[in-house]
């Protein structure tokens, strides 16, 4: 089996997924556009020999519908023999993309590509493209279906983290994120966005605020209870019924900022990297997903990452550094119990709940700032993973070149 080799991975900032975010104006077209125009101009890249752009997008319905994908090369001026598509495993969508790019490579049918994603939350909600597994009430009810938020704060009940300890973790991401910027390691990969003149309109992920403290979070009421009360934790509890009573822990404080932006990374063969005269900086050592129990929706990560590591005759102490997606602060916490994983391997740079998850994008983002991390530190492998929507997982190992 060929080798997927990690080329260069480029990002735009995280804008705040509101009307009054720096990304507002920009449609999610535009932010894709540049970064597959910064990704050519990099690499001097001759855009006729990408065979595809794979590209995540959890709400493909309106200014993402259309095939984003394809419509960005178009944009970007690539060669008009190269093929977009897209595709949407939920909040893994960007890695699912990765990960279905490399595997092309690794069969050896194709030498090129570009994955990532891209979400423009201020522009197109979430849930604007509807769904039977949200909105048909057969479904809900026979599978028990509620809102993620209800599920975290399941999580949290069933596994017993109190609200300090997740106030604890969401100030640290916010403090964490912070340093990192003020110390330039997310420098590589991100570009700024520009507006139609050529003009600074973000160069920095918005969301992080160096203010944040366990006092300041402690002051927020919790962003699940009424609906909770509403019947949806009686739904989540036919399935938990050892449970008394779901425990109304997350915020919008301890949970990932709505937010706006894209990714891309360059993926390819030993061939095409040498013809090319690019230097690998990582390769794919594997990657899985699975599915979990659909009420309590975000114990995915544990699960896949096993899988991942299984299949790769790996354990969790061959892993230097790990990137888990902070949907809620509940989910590193499981991720980090449930897998014996000393905390100061996890999300080093912060995470979503500081510096925000645009959907279809979060997970190549992940991917390269592992990628960052482990250059900055010589260190030599890494892991990141998300829970997805529905009760699944995702998890992807790279190696450091």
């Amino acid at each position: 089996m060929a080798e997927a080799f990690l080329y260069d991975a480029v990002r735009t900032p995280r804008g705040r997924g509101k009307s009054d975010g720096a990304l507002y104006d920009q449609q999610p077209v535009r932010l894709l556009t540049s970064v597959l125009k910064a990704l050519r101009e990099r690499n001097a890249l001759d855009t006729s020999l990408v065979d595809d752009v794979v590209m995540g997008c959890v709400a493909p319905v309106g200014e993402q519908g259309a095939d984003i994908a394809r419509t960005a090369v178009l944009t970007a001026g690539y060669d008009p023999q190269v093929a977009g598509v897209q595709l949407n495993r939920f909040c893994s969508s960007g890695l699912e993309a990765v990960n279905t790019a490399a595997a092309r490579v690794m069969a050896g049918q194709e030498d090129l590509l570009i994955a990532g994603g891209v979400e423009s939350m201020s522009r197109v909600p979430m849930g604007s493209d509807g769904g039977a597994l949200f909105t048909n009430p057969e479904i809900i009810s026979r599978h028990r279906i509620v809102p993620q938020g209800i599920s975290a704060d399941l999580i949290a009940t069933k596994w017993g983290y109190s609200r300090e300890q997740l106030d604890r973790f969401a100030a640290d991401s916010h403090r964490k994120a912070a340093i990192a910027w003020q110390e330039g390691r997310f420098g590589r990969s991100v570009i700024p966005a520009l507006d139609e003149i050529g003009q600074v309109l973000l160069d920095r992920d918005e969301g992080i605020r160096t203010d944040t403290t366990e006092a300041s979070l402690a002051r927020l009421n919790p962003a699940f209870e009424a609906i909770g009360q509403a019947g949806l934790d009686a739904l989540a509890l036919l399935n938990y019924p050892a449970l008394p009573a779901i425990r109304h822990v997350h915020h919008a404080g301890n949970s990932s900022q709505i937010t706006d932006g894209a990714a891309g990374i360059l993926i390819g063969s030993k061939a095409i990297g040498e013809k090319l005269g690019l230097k690998p900086r990582a390769r794919i050592r594997g990657y899985a997903v699975c599915g979990s129990e659909p009420t309590i929706m975000l114990t995915g990560p544990v699960p896949a990452t096993r899988k991942a590591l299984s299949r790769n005759g790996m354990s969790v102490a061959d892993i230097d550094l790990f990137e888990i997606n902070e949907a809620f602060a509940a989910i590193p916490l499981l991720f980090m119990e449930e897998l014996g994983i000393d905390p100061a391997k996890v999300n080093v740079n912060g995470g979503a709940i500081a510096l925000g998850h645009p959907l279809g994008a979060t997970g190549a983002i992940l991917l390269m700032t592992l990628l960052d991390e482990l250059e900055r530190t010589g260190k030599g492998t890494g892991l990141a993973s998300l829970c997805i929507g529905g009760g699944m997982g995702i998890a992807t190992i790279i190696e450091r070149l």
